[in-house]
């Protein structure tokens, strides 16, 4: 088998080799030269280093200040949320949701939204939650369809005359949609982005009346991670890579799936380490920051030829061990809720214990 030396070096050698017509037809930018990747910062198999202790990366709890207080099943409740407050006089049962993660937290605390926004490229259901709930496949397939969580449709919404609207602060005119939601029915806002799911899921399950259910998924998912990640040998790194239009990106710890990684205590390659943001972008020539032992990537609408014909796929270590593995890119990449998250758990630990 090709020595791990070899194969680095065969990496760098085509990572230059690809990127100097480029460097030599464009002047360099100033601070360039700082940010180029170094070939020896990317991942490397580190089975004889120790495995890192299972720690949160991203925040746990409900978000300081909100929520409601109350219990379990308890209406009228007053939610404090990240616009406002909702008062919720009685159980909800007709809720639109402006975001999928939120329709995966709805799901899996036993509530079928009526309405639903869908992301960029992704269906109004995500196939993985479809796979989940088969009890709920008709009531699935006639949820309506509210247009992009980017700009959803007002009448849509009113037309299905809500008790409880749920969408999140990241979202784009975030400030425009909320009044237009909230002037309809109760609307509860969450922070929103991957890095705030785990309370964000509370502060929705609170607005659901299920504080104690989602306490106590948490709890259980917490321990199910941490020994799922103690079953596996050695320290593996695991890297992160998505393809979605025309843009590669790696994430992070405080990326959704980054966040799993964490709570299994599995290493992560030097170069996917930062927590500044969840994600960053890469170049084709940059592709030897995917380097790992392990590699679980998405790409968006499944052509996987968008990743392996890259001409630098061939050279990374995972690539070459057959320990580069494609995942449900909605599951991985779209949606920050719980379902989502027991399928990267469920993927990961499968993956990394056949070996």
């Amino acid at each position: 088998m090709t020595s791990l030396y070899s194969r680095r070096s065969a990496l760098t050698f085509a990572g230059l080799a690809t990127a100097l017509p480029i460097l030599a037809a464009c002047s360099s930018k100033k601070g360039e030269s700082d940010s180029a990747p170094s070939s020896s910062s990317s991942g490397s198999p580190t089975s004889a280093g120790a495995k890192p202790t299972p720690t949160s990366s991203v925040p746990t709890g409900m978000p300081e200040g909100k929520g409601s207080g109350q219990a379990e099943d308890v209406f009228p409740r007053t939610v404090v949320h990240f616009k406002g407050s909702a008062e919720i006089s009685a159980a909800p049962t007709k809720i639109v949701v402006i975001a999928t993660g939120q329709l995966d937290v709805a799901l899996t605390l036993g509530i079928v939204p009526v309405g639903s926004t869908k992301g960029d490229g992704a269906e109004a259901v995500p196939g993985y939650l479809k796979k989940a709930f088969p009890q709920y496949a008709d009531r699935l397939g006639s949820i309506t369809d509210i247009g992009s969580r980017k700009d959803p449709s007002v009448e849509a919404v009113s037309n299905l005359a809500p008790d409880l609207i749920l969408m999140n602060g990241a979202i784009k005119k975030a400030d425009e949609v909320y009044a237009s939601m909230s002037a309809i029915a109760p609307t509860v806002v969450t922070q929103g982005t991957g890095q705030y799911w785990k309370q964000d899921f509370l502060l929705v399950a609170d607005a659901l009346g299920k504080p104690d259910t989602a306490k106590k998924w948490l709890e259980a998912y917490q321990a199910d991670a941490a020994k799922a990640g103690a079953t596996i040998e050695g320290a593996p790194t695991v890297s992160l890579l998505r393809h979605n239009e025309e843009r590669l990106r790696l994430f992070g710890p405080l990326s959704t799936p980054g966040s799993v990684l964490a709570d299994m205590g599995l290493a992560r390659p030097k170069d996917q380490q930062f927590t500044d943001d969840t994600s960053k972008d890469i170049s084709p020539e940059q592709l030897e920051q995917a380097d790992g032992d392990w590699l679980f990537y998405g790409v968006q609408g499944g052509d996987a030829s968008k990743v392996t014909s890259l001409d630098l796929w061939p050279a990374l270590n995972p690539v070459d061990t057959k320990q580069a593995v494609q995942v449900d890119d909605d599951a991985f990449f779209l949606n920050a809720g719980p379902t989502a998250i027991r399928t990267i758990l469920t993927t990961v630990s499968d993956s990394l214990k056949k070996k």
